[in-house]
């Protein structure tokens, strides 16, 4: 069985797995016990799964671990915690962006990455960053709010 090491939310850590093309998503939810990042729809399609790679939003169900060595990952538990939250996750408790929470993690890294290239973003350019990312829900209104609310910390 292969070792993969990782720089995962700033620290090294390494996983095994029998097959190169395991998706990362799996051996962050499995053997490193990350549950941020969700299975959603397996075809990189609804951004369930998005972590930030390199600094990056990319979905990490259609990423094979072994191309993940060597690249700095980020899921949402690298980005603040409960006791401080970084300013996307606060601006989306504010907001109440969060319904049933299932699209929360892909929103909130998607947001992430949008902000890091665009840090002042119009409307319609939060609208066009979060295009790719699916919620069921229909809180999409109160996660632009807090797309919009972080932008202006």
């Amino acid at each position: 069985m292969a070792t993969y090491t990782l720089r995962l939310n700033g620290r090294s850590v390494s996983v095994e797995s029998w097959d190169p093309n395991q998706p990362l998503l799996y051996a962050l939810r499995g053997p490193l016990a990350l549950h941020g990042p969700k299975f959603g729809c397996g075809l990189g399609q609804c951004g369930a799964c998005t972590v930030l790679l390199d600094r990056q939003a990319t979905r990490s169900c259609t990423l094979p671990v072994s191309r993940a060595v060597g690249r700095s990952i980020t899921t949402i538990e690298g980005l603040g915690t409960p006791q401080k939250p970084d300013r996307v996750q606060a601006a989306f408790i504010a907001e109440q962006a969060a319904q049933c929470g299932y699209c929360t993690n892909g929103m909130i890294m998607v947001a992430t990455a949008l902000l890091a290239r665009t840090p002042k973003p119009t409307l319609e350019q939060a609208k066009t960053g979060l295009a790719g990312n699916l919620c069921r829900c229909g809180t999409h209104t109160r996660i632009l709010r807090a797309v919009m609310r972080a932008s202006r910390v």
